[in-house]
This record gives C-alpha cells, structure tokens and sequence, in this order.
C-alpha cells in the first residue's frame, strides 16, 4: 500500500526508487537482475532508433512484478500473476496510451508470437516458457484477429522482442537514473496535455 498519493511530479521518482530497491532481484530465473533486464531492453530500442515512448515502454515493461497484488514471479508458480496488467495500470494516469498499452500488451504479445511465428517459442528461455504456460500459452486464430484490432499491438510486439533478447549475463548499459530526465518529459507532455 502506498503511503503518498502519486502524480506527476513524483511517479518517476516513485519508479526509480523501485529499481533501487527491488531491482537487483534475480529476474526470473535467467543470468540477470530485473533491473539489468530492463536497461538492457531499453538499450536494444535505442540502438533500433526507437521513439522515446517505446524506449520508456521497454524501460519500464515489467515493473508490475513489483506492484502486482499477487507478488513477484517464482518458479514454483502455478498461476499467473497479472504483472503486465498491474504494470499498466500503474503507468497509465502519467503516461501516453502507447507507453501503458505496450506494457499491458508485452504478454500477449508473447502468446501472440507464439501463434503467428512458430518458430518465436524455440528462442524463448525456459522461464519464459513456463510463464507462458501460466499466461495462458499460444494465442488460439481468435485471440490473435482480436489482439490486432488494438491500435498498439504492433509496438507491444517490438516491446516484446527486445525483452526477449534482454537477458545477457555482463551487459553493461545506461544506469535508471539516465533515462529519468526523459521519462519525466514523458509524463509532463502527457500529464499538461491531458
């Protein structure tokens, strides 16, 4: 439960202090933080030359690990725990539409390969696997016409490769707090837009 009501002049601070404090938690079962993770997908979209919303999208893609009512991931889980959901939503009063939906959408987004490009399960690591399972495996030909009626399933895709490939043991990136002056723009472009 938080203690202090977020806005806009302390959301950012608000999602550093969640890297500082809980990212250096194993991510998943995989060789790196959570954190490191994170800024590794942030680097792959700014390496493609990515806008600065889907780098936010990346940067901040599973934070609902961390604000999930269910808790965070374990591999003995039997259910899914809704971090994309929860990631949303905790993203959706400060950021534009195509940050908090490409966040929101990065599992189906997974489902969603799965079903399109057989192939795209094959490179999933194990742990991706097993949530997959969870999350409710490859989208059946319904789902899939339906997730791409959403006009942002084609940048939660983008989002979800690079979370794929952000994974690598040693990799040295851009720290959290180099990105906050960019996602505070973020938020008060939306936030005084509104």
């Amino acid at each position: 439960m938080l203690e202090f009501k977020l806005d806009a002049s302390n959301i950012v601070v608000f999602l550093s202090g969640i890297f500082e404090r809980l990212g250096a938690e194993n991510y998943l079962g995989e060789n790196v933080s959570t954190a490191d993770h994170m800024l590794q997908g942030a680097a792959l979209a700014e390496k493609s030359g990515a806008s600065e919303e889907l780098i936010a999208a990346i940067l901040l893609h599973d934070v609902g690990h961390f604000t999930s009512e269910f808790g965070t991931y374990s591999s003995d889980d039997i259910q899914d725990k809704y971090h994309d959901t929860a990631g949303g939503e905790l993203l959706e009063p400060f950021f534009p539409q195509r940050v908090s939906e490409c966040v929101r959408l990065h599992v189906a987004a997974k489902r969603y390969l799965c079903a399109k490009e057989p192939a795209y399960f094959h490179q999933l690591s194990k742990a991706s696997v097993h949530t997959l399972l969870l999350q409710g495996g490859p989208m059946s030909k319904g789902e899939v016409a339906e997730f791409e009626t959403n006009t942002y399933y084609q940048d939660a895709v983008r989002v979800r490769k690079w979370d794929d490939f952000g994974k690598a043991a040693g990799v040295k990136t851009k720290t959290f707090s180099d990105y906050s002056e960019m996602l505070q723009n973020i938020v008060d472009l939306h936030c005084n837009s509104a």
